[in-house]
């Protein structure tokens, strides 16, 4: 709460002088008689001495009033985030050899949800230097033998992170593999329909003279990127990795390629006789991981452990800044009204008294 208008609170200096003069005013008798000494021996009445408290609800009044006229209000503090920043899609490979066991800060976890974990802080951010992507467009992409959209190029983050949540590495063998020229194909496809589609929006709004509430209509995408996330070679899929890298670099996508894996990785597996942990085998193709990073202006980085994952993330992280422009603005609503009508309600009273309980005669 505060005042529109504090200097109005001055007033109440005044207040002394209105209770000097009263007290000190000397009005002529309605009455008068040749001697005093016999009514002062008269005794006063209850009523008597409480007419003053009609001077104090004058008093009252005015104090209220000068509150009303230097206008209380609250405000509330309303922040616009400015909707320039990164379009990214996060491509994650979840074919049969991600469920291969990583530590992960104490926990033995398979390496697909290592990714997760680690991509989720990336997303919403974490206390460890994390700071969040609140301001970019983020899509997932997942892909074995064949490449999905999981979820769109969203702002909203908590819908994409619920996808993310729910995706689990491939059951059937029928959709084993690791097309990685695919999965980068799309994604890139995905960049560029979203780059046009937010285009042809805000010229639909600009000769339609409409507004809207939706935020993807208002976003200006600084710069597209991909950050693929794969164990393997590619072996599926109909698009050559390095071909669809060029068509990524040709509509200005950056890809940031992390290869994922470990000579001692295992997994674990369950038989009738006993838990027992497997090693498997190591098939990440890291010259074609280099190639395709190099050819869109990124960089590889390889992953060994779950620590080694959070620092590459933290350096693509840093790499692509997104510059948050907050504006706030304060909304007031007014509250003189209460303090009106509070003096209002006194003054009524007071009138009221001075012509009933405390009137004068004659």
């Amino acid at each position: 709460m505060e005042l529109y208008s504090p200097w109005i609170l001055l007033l109440f200096l005044i207040l002394p002088a209105l209770a000097f003069i009263k007290l000190r005013r000397h009005s002529s008798a309605a009455i008068k008689f040749p001697s005093l000494k016999d009514i002062l021996h008269c005794p006063v009445s209850l009523r008597q001495k409480l007419r003053p408290i009609l001077n104090i609800a004058r008093f009252v009044c005015i104090a209220l009033l000068i509150i009303a006229i230097a206008r209380p209000r609250k405000g509330t503090i309303l922040s616009e985030i400015s909707t320039e920043g990164v379009a990214i899609e996060v491509v994650a490979d979840r074919s049969g050899s991600m469920q291969a066991e990583m530590d992960y800060f104490g926990q033995e976890l398979n390496r697909f949800e290592v990714v997760k974990k680690v991509f989720a802080d990336f997303i919403e951010g974490n206390k460890k230097g994390l700071t969040g992507r609140s301001g970019d467009l983020i899509g997932l992409i997942t892909f074995a033998r064949f490449a999905d959209t999981t979820c769109p190029l969203v702002l909203s983050h908590n819908v994409l992170l619920e996808f993310l949540k729910k995706t689990d590495i491939v059951r059937l063998r029928s959709e084993d593999g690791t097309a990685i020229g695919d999965a980068i194909a799309l994604a890139a496809a995905r960049l560029k329909k979203a780059e046009e589609e937010i285009q042809q929006r805000k010229v639909k709004l600009l000769e339609s003279g409409e507004d809207t509430d939706k935020p993807e209509a208002d976003f200006i995408i600084k710069s597209k990127v991909i950050i693929l996330l794969t164990d393997g070679m590619n072996n599926a899929g109909e698009y050559d990795p390095i071909a669809a890298a060029e068509l990524a670099e040709k509509w200005g996508i950056k890809i940031y390629s992390i290869g994922i894996g470990s000579a001692q990785a295992y997994t674990t597996i369950q038989t009738p006789l006993g838990t027992y942990k497997m090693p498997t085998g190591q098939n990440l193709d890291e010259g074609l991981l280099k190639a395709i990073a190099e050819k869109t202006g990124g960089f590889y980085g390889r992953a060994d452990s779950a620590e080694t994952l959070v620092e590459i993330v933290e350096k693509i992280n840093k790499l692509e800044k997104t510059e948050v422009k907050s504006i706030q603005y304060a909304q007031y609503s007014e509250h003189f009204g209460p303090w009106t009508f509070a003096a209002l309600i006194v003054l009524g009273l007071e009138i009221l008294a001075g012509c009933t309980i405390f009137r004068k005669i004659p």
